[in-house]
């Protein structure tokens, strides 16, 4: 009986397992996974990142050789004290990473590899590559890393970092130690700059030994380099730019308004990039990232969202034009601002009075605005009604939204809406002399730079906008559709010719008239953004924001542009400055107005950024709070900050 029991036990298991081997063999063939198979070793080819260039096919970021060091955690012999003093050596890193780096690899998977020690240059391999041999389980992995050729555009070219768990989790493509696009244009258009992976299959035995080739190489497959891409960044407008915003805070966007080309977008403070590049990269981004001064990781430009203060004005102007309140000749009086009964809303400068449309725009009149946005609320009987129409006409030249550009980061600004008011004061609770502020660019209205930058350029044009976008070509590819179809605002083509006049004599005679540029018939709006906050009901007073918008020539422009300084006084005094010198190096190529070039290069403004609470504006803890007539009175121009005959000289000069 026990010898049938043994007989008939061997031959259950051995019928057990021919049927699973029947099973692996003949159904579950097509399940086979070679990148699963243990046996298998894979060895990646990584193909060449795509180059970038600017507009005029300067190259801006190329390839560098580098090495990383690999680790298979169960292939590893321990090293004895000798052996492990050289090998730590050989990597500069000490005994203390090395178990730390060895536990972290095991951990993510005994069997596979992962980088060990990243990146190491051409030197540091060639003193290591003869001892490889020594040290079972490692091997070195050839691949390229970013060499940028130039110290400018970090915010627009962006960095490579290492791949995340997650981002493998969800895109198999990527293997842990594998660099991916982390911010800028290199994070928008990896999947064209990256390349496809090549690979070899090589098999080993059981003593995990490399045998040869597996299938003779007929799995292998070769690297396929990525695309190379040209930018619309002009990268000599783009260096100026940054130049003239040395020791400064804010944001420059410049478009083409006739592509929607970005020309110049830059951010002040801003880094080399070539800072994020190498075994000191996360060093350095730490470095960068914590620096909660200066921010230098923050792009100004596309993400800091600030009241839009004068140049709002035009939008008001062009809005009462097409909803029929208002015409270029009539005429408000301006009483050094606007009165509401016998309450003052608004301050004012001194100025002619009364005020038509010309005037109102060129010398920035806060009482002509607040009438004309008063009318169109009012023109209805709902008051939340007239705010949803009045915010439907403004966010069709791209403001309150994020614009479906191609840039990595982005904020969507803000325009509110009757139903925000609702929630913010309740229902049928407000009116228009509650909201009076939105009229000249306070208020609760939010925008960025590229948003005032797109708003000016579909004025410039007009009527029409094309999405602001940054990629000019792909290599063997053409850029999407949607950056070569143009948007239409809600105004009327008609109505953009008095405000465009306006513009145009905001330089001839009025608040920017100290800063044409010979021979470029400019059109642009200065203005000043309020800059304070509130903490337990006390206001505090900082040094307002500096705001310029302006397109050129004035008849089919070749560049709108908008300048935002943090902390810069008024809007000539360093934002118009900086425009004018902007548009004359993009239209002439030279700069002939050598006097404000002066004045912005020997101008800084760090000292006003070492005041307390010199954040961002109207923000406390991330909550924005309401602008209540009842709290403040509001005088947002410019002119109102220079107060006796020697700040008049001031400008001039």
């Amino acid at each position: 009986m026990r010898k049938l029991l043994l007989l008939a036990t061997v031959i259950l298991v051995g019928l057990v397992f021919i049927a699973r081997l029947f099973y692996l063999q003949v159904y579950s063939s097509s399940d086979y996974n070679i990148f699963e198979d243990t046996a298998i070793r894979k060895v990646y080819n990584y193909p060449k990142r795509g180059y970038v260039y600017d507009r005029n096919g300067k190259l801006l970021v190329a390839n560098q050789p580098s090495y990383d060091v690999m680790v298979i955690p169960r292939e590893v012999i321990p090293l004895d004290s000798v052996e492990l003093e050289e090998f730590c050596e050989l990597l500069k890193i000490t005994e203390e990473e090395y178990h730390k780096k060895l536990a972290k690899a095991t951990s993510y998977s005994p069997r596979l590899p992962s980088p060990f020690v990243p990146q190491l240059s051409k030197i540091d391999y060639a003193v290591l590559q003869e001892k490889m041999r020594k040290f079972e389980g490692f091997y070195v992995q050839k691949r390229s890393l970013r060499s940028y050729q130039t110290n400018i555009g970090a915010n627009v070219l962006g960095d490579l970092g290492e791949v995340n768990r997650k981002t493998i989790k969800s895109e198999p493509y990527y293997v842990l130690g594998d660099l991916i696009g982390k911010q800028g244009v290199e994070k928008t258009y990896e999947d064209v700059l990256r390349g496809v992976k090549g690979i070899k299959f090589i098999q080993k035995d059981r003593f995990n030994k490399n045998i040869g080739p597996f299938k003779e190489g007929k799995l292998d497959t070769l690297p396929q380099p990525g695309k190379d891409i040209t930018l619309t960044i002009d990268s000599e407008l783009q260096a100026y730019g940054e130049l003239l915003m040395k020791h400064k805070r804010g944001g420059i966007v410049a478009i083409d308004p006739s592509s929607g080309e970005i020309l110049a977008m830059v951010t002040g403070p801003s880094y080399n990039p070539n800072l994020l590049v190498g075994r000191e990269r996360n060093k350095n981004f730490s470095r960068l990232f914590l620096d909660k001064i200066n921010k230098p990781t923050f792009d100004r430009g596309l993400q800091a969202q600030y009241p839009p203060g004068s140049p709002f004005k035009v939008i008001n102007a062009l809005i009462g034009l097409q909803e029929e309140i208002v015409d270029v000749d009539d005429k408000f009086t301006c009483r050094m601002g606007y009165y509401y009964g016998s309450r003052k809303l608004t301050g004012c400068h001194q100025h002619r009075s009364p005020a038509d449309m010309n005037l109102g725009i060129a010398q920035s009149c806060n009482a002509y605005f607040v009438n004309v946005y008063r009318r169109i609320i009012d023109k209805y009987d709902d008051a939340g009604k007239g705010m949803n129409i009045w915010a439907n006409h403004a966010r069709s030249f791209g403001l309150g939204n994020f614009l479906n550009n191609d840039l990595s980061v982005g904020q969507p600004g803000r325009i509110p809406d009757g139903d925000y008011y609702d929630r913010a004061y309740g229902d049928n609770r407000w009116g228009s002399t509650y909201i009076v502020s939105n009229a000249i660019g306070q208020g609760e209205v939010e925008t960025t730079p590229i948003q005032l930058a797109n708003m000016v350029a579909a004025i410039g044009n007009r009527g029409y906008y094309y999405t602001p976008h940054i990629i000019k070509s792909i290599e063997g590819d053409s850029i999407p559709k949607k950056y070569k179809t143009p948007k239409h605002t809600t105004i009327e083509k008609r109505h953009f010719e008095p405000v465009v006049q306006g513009m145009y004599d905001v330089y001839n005679k009025g608040t920017a008239q100290y800063l044409q540029v010979p021979g470029i018939e400019i059109c642009g709006k200065t203005g000043t953004a309020e800059n304070f906050i509130k903490i337990d009901s006390v206001k505090t007073q900082l040094t307002d924001h500096s705001i310029f918008v302006a397109f050129a020539p004035k008849d089919k422009p070749k560049i709108a542009i908008a300048v935002f300084v943090e902390n810069g006084y008024w809007g000539s005094r360093f934002a118009g400055k900086m425009a004018s010198l902007m548009i004359e190096k993009h239209l002439k190529g030279t700069i002939t107005r050598n006097d404000l070039e002066q004045w912005i290069l020997t101008h800084s403004l760090e000292n006003e950024y070492k005041k307390p609470y010199s954040g961002e504006p109207f923000k406390i803890n991330g909550e924005t709070t309401l602008q209540v007539i009842d709290n403040y009175a509001i005088n947002s121009e410019e002119n109102n900050a220079i107060k006796n005959e020697s700040d008049q000289q001031n400008l001039k000069n």
